[in-house]
């Protein structure tokens, strides 16, 4: 038996483990404090009042209020999308529950310090359980593409089944038999199904989820792919999809100037004076006064990539000086620390000291935190490496840059120094708790600030999608400042644009009263969603073009999601967290991060990002505009060939002529011929145009719609059939039957005991030689429609594009070309299938009495697209445009 199949009690016997140490190792526990006693139990028997304990490293076993922390810190990232770890503390500082400073929630990791709370919540009444209650409780619908499969269907259905009865009923009160109407019945339905239709599409879906595959986006659901390339409008989750999920330094204020770090991902350039004696002084306390460290055995790794130990802003800190100054590890030997007071979000502050490297003697105090913090303790700055007194010109330029950092959505360090007395030589006892040094009088050296920066690929993605009609909407948990900062930096609000929420603080009036004719951006906080009515909502999902949604629960993410489909929109929601699942299942399409993401986002999406990266998404995008395109291309041509298998069926009623050609004739054009032709166009590459049209309108823009039915029923049909009878009136006149004589001739011709019917010159047939010849002109009418085919094929392979310009690439399609031929030609010439599929030889000549009608529908359909191209818009792109 396999050991991932073992209870745990067949575990703990198998492996002679004591079961309370499997049941520690697969359960998670919880510290809890009941009848003034300790004791450890699993988390699903915590109960509500319980006191529960967590320290650094533990999982949150349930919702708990906080009485009591010492420095804790807990990652809601995958709750509220919040890059950094989140201060928790006994203070009530906000209403809203997401973001008061006091609860921690069910299924969060504590990363450093520990607290003590109650129990308010477990099981489904958490926060975590709520949402996957939400997510649970969600229909699932129908995609876009099985409701175009499903229409076509019971179109094509309707219009075989409507066509046979007629034929069958026609047949019998014209005297065949009841075997002979039932053969036209089959005959007339065979004509009508495209039998490739079901490979074409599974070879479509299957190619595109390989290639996807290839491009880092795990397909779960195959038709997802074709929603995406429906997809017009995108709610993407920030932290992670749009940013790259690590804190980095993004600005540096020293000598009174602010300086641009590298933010790129392999951060190569040099965007600061790294010469400046202030910047020598600035690096060396970011570096020391840091409690974080790069873990072991990670020397070939790219610093940027590298795994840290300690909070996200020490983590951003330790690469940015390890990159732009030196080695922290030497720093940190040749400067041990001899004293540390951490940060708490009561001081905000850290302060180290260390020895200092120039003397084996004197120490140097070093502190970072909240700038405002920092600026309190110091009465001198640092200004080119020389000390100033603190001034109000200082000051000001202090608040500015403050500011200016903070209005981007930075989190912003201030970092200052004091070079201790000689009386505190090596050797002293420094006493962090009963502070006996001073902690005044410090010299202030720069600020630094950090972001989750974008990801270098996501502006031009985001751009790509504007260029093709796709709607990107930012929805965050996040701080808005920060949110607003990123949809900058992206492109979600474009460059120099005013939001309608800055320009109404502006005017101090509401943002419904701003004049959204001269506004297209604007940051929706949670707490005014929550106030909205739909009526609200929808107002703004319409008449904005950029739009961000900051400080969102997972219930308000559903709401917007909702909200974009009742304006008709086809929706893909991307996301990585517990909080992004019921939005992630309610979009058409939802799309987890493969790498951030928690199970239960990837659990209810269609897609996964292995890469975690927004860009990957246009790809998809790309790919799922391709399927719909080639289905096109391929109903376009499979139906072409119905109009040739019809006709002559309604001519031999109509017109009382020898049938030109038989059931069997038809069944080897679909489900032989035509199959590897129609399946080829799924390996068909995309036009140049398309990733510059405009989404689908899914109430319209249907998978076989009017004028796709005029093009392959109405005109490239007809001159197939023209080809086709073109052959059979040649091959009959050359028989002797001219074909004015073959109007009415059909109760002779079909009569067995007619042994002596004339033919236009006076010559004889007997009835075996009359159906010889007719199973020629069957077999002649079948070769004609595959040669007719040969330019069918060809000119599908564009819909815009000029063949030329698309090029014959496409390996499928030449083999598809040579096979129906091939098939063709076996099933003509084959020795026993006159007695087989009463199939004959043909004259060469024959064979070419079908070309110039296939070089006329090549010549035809490349004028008409070339005009289409040079007109757009005009009448021969509405009328003929499929």
């Amino acid at each position: 038996m396999d050991d991932h199949k073992l209870t745990l009690e067949e575990l703990s016997t198998k492996y002679s483990v004591d079961l309370t140490t499997v049941r520690g190792i697969t359960h998670m526990r919880a510290l809890v404090i009941r009848g003034g006693e300790k004791l450890h139990i699993d988390a699903q028997e915590v109960v509500l009042g319980d006191l529960v304990e967590v320290k650094g490293g533990d999982r949150i076993p349930a919702d708990i209020r906080l009485i009591s922390a010492q420095g804790c810190k807990v990652d809601n990232s995958c709750l509220t999308g919040e890059s950094e770890p989140q201060t928790r503390s006994p203070n009530f500082t906000h209403e809203n529950p997401l973001e008061t400073n006091n609860i921690c929630f069910f299924s969060t990791n504590c990363v450093e310090g520990t607290a003590r709370g109650i129990v308010i919540a477990t099981g489904d009444s958490t926060v975590m359980g709520r949402i996957a209650t939400l997510t649970s409780g969600l229909p699932m619908g129908q995609s876009p593409i099985s409701v175009e499969i499903e229409h076509f269907i019971h179109l094509i259905t309707s219009v075989a089944v409507f066509l046979g009865v007629s034929f069958f009923v026609l047949s019998l009160i014209l005297g065949y038999s009841w075997l002979e109407a039932v053969i036209f019945l089959i005959g007339i339905i065979v004509a009508n199904v495209p039998e490739g239709l079901l490979a074409t599409v599974t070879v479509s879906l299957t190619l595109t989820a390989k290639r996807m595959a290839h491009k880092n986006c795990l397909v779960k659901n195959l038709e997802a792919v074709e929603t995406l390339g429906s997809t017009s409008t995108i709610c993407s989750d920030k932290t992670g999809t749009l940013t790259q999920n690590r804190m980095t330094v993004a600005n540096l204020w020293f000598d009174k100037t602010i300086y641009e770090a590298d933010t790129t991902e392999d951060q190569s350039r040099d965007t600061f004076p790294k010469n400046s004696a202030t910047w020598f002084i600035l690096a060396r306390i970011a570096g020391l006064c840091n409690r974080t460290d790069f873990k072991a055995h990670q020397e070939s790794v790219p610093i940027a990539k590298r795994e840290t130990t300690g909070d996200a802003s020490e983590s951003a800190l330790l690469k940015f000086i390890e990159q732009s100054y030196s080695s922290v590890k030497e720093m940190r030997e040749k400067s041990p620390k001899v004293a540390e007071i951490p940060f708490n979000s009561t001081n905000k502050y850290q302060l180290s000291i260390h020895l200092r490297e120039d003397s084996s003697q004197a120490h140097v105090l070093m502190m970072k935190g909240a700038p405002e913090r920092i600026l309190e303790f110091c009465t001198s700055y640092l200004l080119h490496g020389q000390e100033y007194p603190m001034d109000d010109e200082m000051k000001e330029d202090f608040q500015n840059a403050y500011l200016h950092l903070g209005g981007l959505g930075q989190r912003v360090l201030g970092f200052c120094f004091l070079n201790l007395p000689n009386t505190f030589c090596k050797g002293f006892q420094f006493n962090t708790d009963a502070i006996n040094f001073p902690m005044n009088n410090l010299c202030f050296v720069g600020l630094i600030s950090m972001i989750d920066p974008p990801r270098a690929a996501v502006p031009e993605a985001v751009r790509k999608c504007r260029s093709a009609g796709i709607k990107v909407i930012m929805v965050t948990g996040d701080h808005p400042i920060t949110a607003k900062a990123i949809a900058k930096g992206v492109g979600i609000i474009s460059e120099g644009t005013m939001t309608a929420d800055s320009i109404a603080a502006q005017l101090n009036v509401p943002v419904q009263e701003v004049d959204r004719s001269k506004v297209s951006a604007i940051v929706i906080h949670g707490s005014e969603l929550r106030d909205m009515n739909l009526e609200q909502l929808d107002e703004i999902l319409r008449n904005y073009t950029e739009i961000v949604f900051a400080r969102t629960s997972p219930q308000q993410k559903l709401i917007i999601v909702e909200g974009c489909q009742r304006q008709g929109a086809i929706v893909a929601v991307t996301g990585d967290g517990v909080n992004d699942s019921p939005a992630l299942k309610k979009a058409d399409i939802g799309i987890a991060m493969g790498i951030a993401g928690s199970d239960v986002s990837k659990q209810a999406a269609d897609m996964i990002l292995l890469d975690d990266n927004f860009a990957s998404i246009v790809t998809g995008v790309e790919e799922g505009r391709l399927i719909f395109d080639n289905l096109k291309k391929s109903i376009a041509y499979t139906l072409t060939s119905n109009i040739p298998e019809i006709t002559p069926f309604l001519l031999f009623v109509i017109l009382s002529i020898p049938l030109p050609l038989g059931t069997i004739t038809i069944l080897c054009i679909d489900l032989g011929t035509d199959m590897v032709p129609a399946i080829s166009l799924a390996y068909e590459s995309a036009e140049s145009d398309i990733m510059k049209r405009c989404p689908r309108n899914p109430t319209c823009d249907n998978l076989v719609n009017n004028r796709l039915i005029g093009m392959a029923y109405g005109q490239i049909g007809v001159i197939q059939a023209l080809a086709g009878f073109f052959t059979y009136f040649v091959i009959l006149a050359e028989n002797g039957f001219k074909p004015f004589d073959l109007l009415g001739i059909r109760l002779d011709w079909e009569n067995r005991y007619l042994g002596d019917l004339e033919d236009s010159y006076g010559q004889q047939w007997t009835y075996e030689q009359r159906k010889v010849v007719e199973f020629t002109c069957h077999t002649a009418f079948f070769v004609s429609i595959v040669i007719v085919q040969w330019a069918d094929l060809i000119i599908c392979k564009t819909r815009r594009n000029s063949v030329f310009q698309q090029g014959m690439k496409n390996k499928v399609l030449l083999f598809g070309l040579l096979e129906e031929t091939l098939l063709a030609a076996l099933l003509s010439y084959t020795p026993g299938m006159d007695k087989a599929l009463r199939m004959y030889p043909l004259k060469i000549f024959w064979w070419c009495c079908a070309l110039p009608y296939s070089i006329l529908i090549f010549i035809y359909d490349e004028i008409r697209k070339l005009i289409i191209r040079t007109h757009p818009g005009g009448w021969l792109e509405m009328e003929t445009y499929y």
